[in-house]
């Protein structure tokens, strides 16, 4: 099939590294796994973060004319479905829907999220536009367990919905893994690794609430690398400065150099504070190494609780640390974790195992689809 991508929140061919943009592209890389011609169909970034009303309207006014341009292009030779990634209030799909209603085709939504609260705020014409979205979709793929609750209540009771669970592409983070294991392992310092952005708010609280957790490990010795970077890199730094030269930064890595850090490491660590979907747990895991996060949904669909790692209580230092000294001090422990990582993530979170469940319900779609049109929207 031909179906036609989208990603309002950040294109695939997006210059900045993010865990969005890597689900983007990893949903490209299974659509073409099962064998189908994937165009982007736009790079739009209809992404508002201030809730500007007038940035918000030229961004509606752009995407009407995107909308009718494509759909003049493709009036003779029309994809056979459109699928979109990620619409929330803040990035809604101001294109989809429009060129999907033009032609008559089928219109999927893979992750989909609802923030009842936005309903009357600043970003109550975006809130409208994804709820609008949801409910004429013919289905909505849920990647974020905790989505599924809000969209099934806007969807009608009738309408198709489905779960898709997180996944990468597991090769790229395994090659050289037997060796990597096969070497011996100095216990007497572990090492740590933590990979993510630099960003104000979940972020940097996340660095904050890792930093005091590492202040209570104590009995063991430790190392962490730090990969990533950002606006507030002097604010990491600062919070992990009483631990001088134990913390080391190595900036914002390539995907393999980050695949070759977690396979020298023997955790990894991150407190997940506000993370939609634990990619970076994914990823770890796919390299044997047994994870430590906060207990989010989005973290509990990819970590086997207590197999391949441990979760711990959002925003609790404590509990983190004694997470911490517990596979710290446990080699045999990390690699029965380490070896049960690798094969769940083989089993479940791998390219081809979600190619085959996304082609299925693509293809179920396509072949139940009625024409999108006003009547279903509201």
């Amino acid at each position: 099939m031909r179906i036609a991508f989208y990603a309002p929140l950040k294109s695939p061919a997006h210059p900045v590294p993010s865990g969005d943009r890597q689900i983007a592209r990893s949903l490209l890389r299974a659509l073409q796994h099962a064998g189908h011609d994937a165009p982007i169909a736009s790079h739009l970034r209809s992404f508002d973060a201030q809730g500007d009303g007038e940035r918000q309207a030229r961004l509606r006014r752009l995407g009407e004319r995107i909308a009718a341009r494509l759909a003049r292009r493709w009036r003779t030779a029309a994809p056979d479905l459109w699928l979109t990634y990620h619409v929330y209030h803040k990035a809604p799909d101001l294109i989809g829907p429009k060129v999907s209603r033009a032609l008559g085709i089928p219109y999927v939504a893979v992750e989909a999220s609802i923030t009842p609260t936005q309903r009357d705020g600043r970003w109550s014409k975006g809130h409208m536009l994804v709820v609008d979205a949801i409910r004429a979709a013919d289905t909505i793929v849920c990647i974020n367990p905790r989505d599924v609750q809000e969209v099934r209540r806007v969807r009608d009771a009738t309408a198709a919905l489905d779960v898709l669970a997180p996944f990468i592409d597991v090769a790229a983070f395994t090659a050289g893994l037997d060796a990597q294991h096969g070497r011996a392992r100095d216990d007497r310092d572990v090492r740590l690794i933590a990979v993510a952005m630099m960003r104000d708010g979940a972020k940097l609280a996340s660095y904050r609430t890792l930093a005091a957790a590492l202040a209570h490990v104590t009995g063991v010795h430790w190392s962490l690398r730090i990969v990533g970077d950002g606006p507030v890199r002097q604010d990491v730094e600062q919070a992990f400065g009483p631990f001088g030269d134990r913390v080391s930064f190595v900036g914002e890595q390539s995907a393999p150099v980050i695949a070759a850090l977690m396979r020298d490491s023997e955790l990894l660590v991150w407190p997940a504070i506000g993370e939609a979907i634990g990619v970076v747990f994914i990823e770890a895991q796919a390299c044997g190494v047994p994870v430590i996060g906060g207990d989010s949904p989005g973290v509990a669909a990819v970590v086997e609780a207590d197999r391949t790692g441990v979760l711990v209580p959002l925003e609790d230092p404590l509990a983190l640390a004694a997470a911490i000294r517990r596979l710290a001090s446990d080699p045999s422990l990390r690699e029965r974790m380490g070896a049960a990582a690798a094969a769940h993530v083989r089993a479940r979170h791998d390219v081809p195992v979600a190619a085959t469940a996304l082609d299925a319900i693509l293809r179920r779609v396509v072949q139940a689809h009625r024409p999108f049109d006003a009547a279903r929207t509201v």
